[in-house]
């Protein structure tokens, strides 16, 4: 009987989890690319735009969530960043334009 009852809950939060991932697969298929993303923009504009060191930067965007690799080009100003199997990489465009993450 008790045994019962944990395996009827058991299923019941998987069914919701599942149904909740399923309402969520959108948002959740994005993810990974926003973490590269907001690490590179982040990164340049507290480079070049605010004008800090490299290391203040490096702590200023360090997440929760590890990132795999981290490129910083000084002469061409463009950050690459890769995490979660995702790779996104911002450009200084200029004072008037600041930061932006290339296509």
């Amino acid at each position: 009987m008790r045994r019962n009852v944990l395996l009827t809950l058991l299923s019941a939060v998987l069914i919701a989890l599942f149904s909740w991932m399923w309402l969520e697969r959108v948002a959740l298929r994005a993810f990974p690319d926003i973490i590269s993303a907001y690490t590179a923009k982040e990164y340049c504009s507290c480079r070049y735009v605010m004008e800090q060191s490299a290391d203040y930067c490096r702590g200023y965007v360090r997440q929760s969530v590890p990132t795999s690799d981290f490129l910083e080009t000084a002469d061409a100003k463009r950050i690459t960043v890769s995490g979660l199997g995702r790779s996104n990489s911002a450009r200084w465009m200029g004072e008037r334009q600041g930061c932006r993450l290339e296509p």
